[in-house]
């Protein structure tokens, strides 16, 4: 599998434009909670995926990562669109600078995994730190909104069996709802649809996108909320 830090740290563009051939996620996370008039936390923001659709429509919005060049693309994307009710800044989610109480909604797309899953030492600690800092940030009434992928080239719900753990804490340790939704990749092309899986989904993936010529890449993802208090 391609080394997905690497990519944060150094391709941030390329990414960018692969996650940019995914619907917007703005109704969904609007279902959930309210986003007008709001201050917004952004986990893992990277290079802007919900960043971009949240802050034209939020009071503020605080994006954070543990990748700089992501937040370079992701500043520049929201600077751009004229928009200055925005900060980023580097961070770890077990520490989040930002003050108690100073939140109305958190969110978090395909991130927490990356220290949660079960292939990586300390999980359960690290998702239990999370969810304290999350809790600490948000406001009475706030609302935390996950996001993490339920399968990349499947029709229907086939997670990866090293999240499996961390889904279930979620919903049966810390009383997150959950729903599953579809978000496939539409891709312009069979060329950019090969080569954008390929660079991050690896070879085997790359390889049955060109054979069985997948312009439309299926993709699920999860989402779990939860108002703490």
């Amino acid at each position: 599998m391609p080394n997905h830090e690497q990519i944060y740290k150094n391709q941030a563009e390329q990414y960018d434009l692969m996650i940019s051939r995914q619907p917007s996620l703005l109704a969904v996370i609007e279902e959930i909670t309210p986003i007008k008039g709001h201050d917004v936390i952004d986990l893992g923001a990277g290079s802007g995926r919900l960043t971009s659709v949240l802050a034209p429509h939020a009071k503020s919005i605080l994006a954070l990562d543990a990748s700089a060049a992501m937040l370079e693309v992701n500043a520049h994307q929201l600077t751009q669109a004229g928009l200055s009710n925005w900060k980023t800044s580097v961070a770890d989610h077990r520490e989040l600078p930002a003050d108690d109480n100073s939140s109305d909604v958190l969110v978090a797309g395909w991130t927490v995994c990356y220290l949660t899953s079960s292939e990586v030492p300390n999980n359960e600690l690290n998702l239990e730190k999370i969810i304290q800092e999350m809790k600490r940030v948000l406001r009475p009434g706030g609302t935390i909104v996950i996001m993490e992928t339920m399968g990349t080239g499947y029709e229907t719900p086939y997670p990866p069996e090293f999240l499996t753990q961390y889904y279930s804490l979620l919903e049966n340790k810390y009383g997150f709802s959950h729903k599953w939704i579809r978000l496939d990749y539409q891709f312009t092309d069979i060329a950019e649809a090969e080569q954008l899986s390929r660079f991050f989904f690896g070879e085997e993936l790359g390889n049955r996108v060109a054979r069985e010529k997948l312009v439309t890449l299926p993709e699920c993802a999860g989402v779990w909320w939860l108002t703490p208090h």
